[in-house]
């Protein structure tokens, strides 16, 4: 593989030269559509603003909002000045926002008016009540020393106080294409320019440190394994802000020139009716979404023109990878496997893989990773076909978790090499195989969620004693929530009570579906809590056993 060397900003600028009339960026459900020399046109103006504004190379930009156009404007100008773009779970309530805003240090936070169940601007309202009587969107926060700038991007709506997205380029009026255009010609490949937060086993999210190396070079990878060119167009439904949304797709499409098609979230037929009315041959999900669109009774209804993509998120059903095949057209489908500490992805099958390969493996190491299943208690290499630890070492390593260099300690050893606590194996011919996860993690229908932050949020419930949250088996989503709980002496709760509680303060992804009142928790003889126990009994419990039996990759 031929590795790129540059920036985001000058592979950007190269696009608009070597393919400047073909579509970069539309829309499906927006009036947008732009060529590549039109969109980065676009980012330099909006490049030009934020330096007006006073961003400089290495301030923090945080992204809030669905995969509307102004997100990937964002993310490459943001890219051309050297700033860092931190990307923001859709589904995030107060108590969250307010966390990642103060822990990553953002400069400028980029949002939507609103989503689902959650009002931004309510949210940021009660955040920063100052942003009433702000100018231009300048707010002062003593919780939020580093925040200064408040911009509302993809809506009509006007907030009081916040500055409209558009209104970003009349702050670059004085700033030369020629001063920006050596601003881009200055950077260097390894420097930031994502932090992505994920999910771990202990503490809160931590973000994730990405170069323009890391993500250029794994988005490539991941578009050599589709076989992108050109001529290939992109459904982007899985969301920008997470790693899929922004190096499995939009990383991908760029480095192949591939043209971009975005719906602004995952809702069976908006993305059906935008692969059949752009011809998109390239779809991405994890598999629940493959799943709610074959199963929709509309399904066939729809002409599509799918040639490849990529399944993955979560573990892949083999029926609903076959099903992909044989009812969606998709005979060059991939699986890939990683972590957003990886980029992400260290495996990926490949069109040429044959259907077997495809449906019961996640493939082989990309070009420049090496990867090796150890025994987790020794740190011994493992031979074939015997589960252990995956660790993968290479360019696509992360700089470390932001502000937190003993967690970056214990994922990245003194070798290079990334402990990502999955448990794999490998064969003979160097397919890999995830069996399961070392580390509590839940991954539910491609989101990953921390059973540590909805512990330590329940604590806070004055009824509440103690608590466990694990992931128990769904033939939906992969897993679900589930919270066991000991009150308080003399207390009563009910089911609905929790997740109410859960809901009013966090994403809905991650409200318990269910909830267990216990009096006590199984222990070894250590007397640590043993989750894979509570895992058993709820599969039991729960009449779960269909679910969890589901063959995966």
């Amino acid at each position: 593989m031929n590795f790129i060397n540059d920036t985001l900003g000058k592979v950007l600028n190269d696009l608009a030269v070597s393919h400047r009339d073909d579509t970069a960026v539309k829309h499906y459900t927006r009036n947008y559509s732009r060529t590549w020399k039109e969109f980065n046109d676009e980012c330099n103006e909006v490049a030009k603003g934020l330096l007006g504004l006073g961003i400089k190379k290495g301030d923090h930009i945080a992204i809030w909002a669905t995969n509307i156009p102004e997100w990937l404007i964002i993310l490459f100008a943001s890219a051309k000045i050297g700033a860092v773009l931190v990307t923001v779970n859709t589904n995030y309530k107060v108590f969250e926002l307010e966390y990642l805003l103060r822990q990553s240090d953002t400069k400028m936070l980029v949002m939507l008016d609103k989503f689902k169940d959650s009002n931004y601007v309510e949210i940021v309202r009660e955040l920063c009540p100052e942003i009433d009587n702000a100018k231009d969107g300048y707010v002062e926060n003593e919780k939020l020393p580093f925040l200064k700038r408040i911009v509302i991007a993809g809506t009509d709506l006007k907030p009081q106080g916040m500055l409209p997205f558009e209104n970003i380029k009349d702050f670059g009026k004085n700033v030369s294409d020629e001063e920006l255009n050596n601003i881009t010609l200055s950077l260097d490949k390894d420097d930031i320019v994502n932090i992505q937060y994920t999910s771990g086993t202990t503490g809160f999210p931590k973000g994730v440190m990405l170069t323009h190396y890391n993500i250029l070079n794994n988005g490539k990878s991941i578009g050599d394994c589709m076989k992108f060119t050109d001529k290939d167009k992109l459904c982007i439904c899985v969301p920008l802000f997470h790693c899929f949304g922004l190096v499995l797709a939009t990383m991908a499409a760029v480095t192949h020139a591939t043209s971009i098609v975005l719906v602004d979230y995952f809702r069976p037929l908006d993305v059906l009716g935008a692969v059949q009315d752009e011809k998109c041959t390239a779809l991405h999900g994890v598999p629940t979404m493959f799943i709610a669109m074959l199963e929709h009774p509309d399904f066939k209804k729809y002409k599509l023109n799918l040639r490849t993509g990529i399944m993955a998120g979560s573990p892949c059903p083999v029926k609903v990878m076959q099903q992909t095949i044989d009812e969606m057209g998709m005979t060059e489908i991939t699986i890939a496997y990683g972590q957003t500490e990886a980029s992400p992805v260290c495996t990926q099958t490949s069109t040429d893989d044959s259907i077997e390969r495809r449906v019961q493996t996640v493939g082989k190491m990309l070009p420049g990773i090496e990867g090796k299943i150890v025994d987790p208690e020794t740190g011994k290499t493992l031979a074939p076909n015997m589960p252990g630890e995956f660790c993968a070492r290479g360019y696509n390593i992360m700089k470390g978790y932001y502000k937190m260099p003993e967690a970056t300690a214990l994922a990245i050893d003194k070798d290079g090499w990334l402990h990502t606590g999955d448990l794999c194996t490998v064969d003979e011919h160097g397919y890999y195989k995830v069996v399961g996860r070392i580390k509590d993690m839940i991954i539910r229908g491609g989101e990953n969620i921390y059973p540590k932050e909805i512990e330590e949020f329940l604590y806070t419930h004055p009824k509440i004693s103690d608590v466990q949250v694990i992931g128990v088996p769904s033939e939906q989503y992969g897993e679900e929530v589930m919270a066991a709980i000991i009150l308080k002496k003399g207390e009563s709760m009910t089911e609905e009570e929790v997740k109410q509680f859960v809901l009013s303060h966090m994403a809905r992804h991650k409200v318990p579906k269910y909830v267990e009142f216990v009096t006590s928790f199984p222990t070894n003889a250590a007397g640590k809590i043993q989750k894979y126990k509570m895992r058993e009994a709820a599969i039991e419990k729960f009449n779960l056993q269909k679910a969890a039996n589901i063959e995966t990759a």
